[in-house]
């Protein structure tokens, strides 16, 4: 997925077929804030600024796209696991438990990626609160557009979190995907926030 064309993806995303679809898109959400971030700490260089802290937030945002596009590629494959267990024979009892217990597996496989993605955009957000202040203030709309961008991560990761925590019987498994999904919410104001702080400033 990292080495297609944005029109090849959109184009797969388009057709009729399962993935990519909801999850991976949301893991893009997520490179592009954190590519965004990376922009604007390289550049936010020279004298005036904590070189220390742009190449910290630098390299933690190239790490972040990279993870993300990890992410997006993992979500694709995760789908696919589920198709094939729920396409396993259920004539017998045997059979019946044994599709449960692989369909169960893959569920908790699949949310795993767009937990991951929650994550990855709850750093996002941090890194963005931490550069919002010490940028170079001709790039701090892209420090909103990566704050938007994390919100459109994890706001879009979060139902395929909570649809697939249905099907998974392990209780602890389960409670820490819903307490990861309920991430969305702190991501959302925090983002909010950013976006307040970078509007208000160009006002004035």
């Amino acid at each position: 997925m990292r080495n297609q064309t944005v029109e090849g993806f959109l184009r797969r995303l388009a057709a009729r077929e399962p993935a990519p679809g909801g999850g991976a898109t949301a893991a893009l959400h997520a490179a592009q804030s954190a590519a965004l971030l990376a922009m604007v700490a390289r550049y936010s260089d020279g004298p005036r600024y904590d070189a220390a802290l742009m190449q910290r937030i630098t390299a933690e945002a190239d790490r972040l796209r990279n993870k993300a596009l990890a992410l997006a590629e993992a979500d694709v494959a995760a789908f696919g696991a589920v198709a094939e267990a729920y396409r396993l024979p259920r004539e017998s009892a045997g059979e019946r438990a044994a599709r449960s217990a692989a369909i169960a597996q893959a569920l908790a496989e699949a949310a795993a990626p767009p937990a991951g993605v929650i994550r990855a955009a709850l750093t996002v957000t941090g890194l963005a609160e931490e550069l919002l202040p010490a940028a170079n203030r001709n790039m701090i709309t892209d420090v909103a557009a990566a704050a938007e961008a994390a919100r459109a991560a994890a706001v879009t990761a979060r139902p395929f979190v909570e649809v697939n925590v249905r099907g998974i019987t392990d209780p602890a498994v389960a409670a820490d995907l819903v307490a990861t999904a309920a991430l969305t919410d702190e991501i959302t104001a925090r983002a909010d926030r950013l976006v307040a702080a970078v509007r208000n400033e160009i006002r004035r």
